[in-house]
C-alpha cells in the first residue's frame, strides 16, 4: 500500500494530517475505526491525513471527542481555528482556553471594546467590517462569532472568575456598527461593571504618557496562583508563561488600575454616552 507521508513543517493543514494520523497509530486505530468514533466517512479522514482535504469545524470537534481532548488547551479545534485564522491568531485559541479555567482575569484594550465584554451585535458589526475589507471571508466571520459565543460561555461557570477590566478611552469613543449598537454596547459595559466579580474602569486620554499599554493586554492567574499574559501586535498574538516577563505586565497593570478613573468614574462616562445615542 502506497503511504503519502506529509511533512508537518510545509502547512497547518499538514500539520493537522500528520497529528490526526499519528494520534490514530498510536491508538492502533485503523480508519475504519476513527470513522466510527468521529461519526465521518474513512475517506474523509484519509483526505485530512494526506492534506488532500480540508478539515472542517465538525471534523476538528469529533476528532477531540474520538482522542478524548476536548475540554483541552491543545485541541484539534484550537488547530482548525488557527488554520482558519493564521497568524493574527497566533497563541490566542491557547490563550482562550486557559481563561475559560482562569481564577482571575485581568483585560486592557485600545481601540475596541474586548471580546468578554462585547455583544453580539457589536463583535458581528466588527466581524462584517473585517470582510468588507476583505481580511476574511464571510464564513470565517462566523466562525469568529461561535468562537467569541463559546469563549463567553467559558466565564459563566460556579464560582466564577474575577474580572478586571482597564479600557482606553479610545474603546468608548470608536462608534462601531451605529447608535443602536453603540448604546446595547454601553449597556453591557454598566451591566458588566455591577456584577459582584468584576471591576471596570477607563484608562482617559488625559494620562498621556503615564499609561503603560497601547495595545491589547491580557493577564491570566490560574487556581495554583501560575501567571501568564498574551499581548497582540498589529500581526500576531504571544502567549508567555515566564515570571520574568509576566510579572512587569502584572506590576504595570496595578499601576494602571491606579492611575484609571474610579469605576463610578467611568460608569458615569459610559452612562453619558449611552444617552447621546439615544
Amino acid at each position: 500500500m502506497n503511504r503519502k507521508e506529509l511533512d508537518p513543517e510545509s502547512s497547518p493543514q499538514a500539520a493537522f494530517g500528520a497529528r490526526l494520523r499519528s494520534s490514530r497509530e498510536a491508538r492502533g486505530w485503523k480508519q475504519d475505526e476513527l470513522s466510527t468514533q468521529m461519526g465521518i466517512s474513512s475517506g474523509h479522514i484519509s483526505g485530512v491525513e494526506t492534506a488532500r482535504k480540508m478539515p472542517s469545524l465538525r471534523f476538528a470537534k469529533a476528532a477531540d471527542v474520538a482522542f478524548g481532548l476536548t475540554g483541552l488547551v491543545d485541541t484539534f479545534e484550537r488547530q482548525w481555528r488557527e488554520i482558519q485564522h493564521g497568524s493574527l491568531l497566533e497563541g490566542f485559541p491557547e490563550y482562550v482556553g486557559y481563561e475559560g479555567r482562569a481564577a482571575e482575569i485581568r483585560l486592557f484594550e485600545s481601540g475596541v471594546i474586548p471580546g468578554p465584554l462585547q455583544t453580539l451585535e457589536y463583535a458581528r458589526a466588527l466581524a462584517d467590517y473585517a470582510v468588507q475589507r476583505g481580511d476574511i471571508t464571510p464564513e470565517q466571520a462566523a466562525e469568529r462569532i461561535d468562537f467569541l459565543i463559546e469563549r463567553q460561555a467559558a466565564l459563566v461557570r460556579t464560582p466564577p472568575p474575577v474580572i478586571f477590566a482597564v479600557l482606553d478611552e479610545s474603546c468608548i469613543r470608536r462608534p462601531i456598527g451605529g447608535p443602536a449598537i453603540m448604546a446595547g454596547q454601553f449597556a453591557r459595559l454598566i451591566e458588566f461593571a455591577k456584577e459582584p466579580n468584576t471591576a471596570f474602569q477607563i484608562a482617559p486620554f488625559a494620562m498621556g504618557g503615564r499609561k503603560p499599554f497601547i495595545r491589547l493586554v491580557h493577564l491570566l492567574t490560574l487556581s495554583d496562583r501560575s501567571v501568564m499574559s498574551y499581548v497582540e501586535s498589529q500581526t500576531q498574538g504571544h502567549l508567555d508563561r515566564e515570571l520574568p516577563s509576566v510579572v512587569p505586565l502584572m506590576r504595570n497593570y496595578h499601576q494602571l488600575q491606579i492611575e484609571a478613573a474610579s469605576q463610578a468614574e467611568s460608569v458615569a462616562m459610559i452612562e453619558e454616552l449611552r444617552r447621546a445615542t439615544m
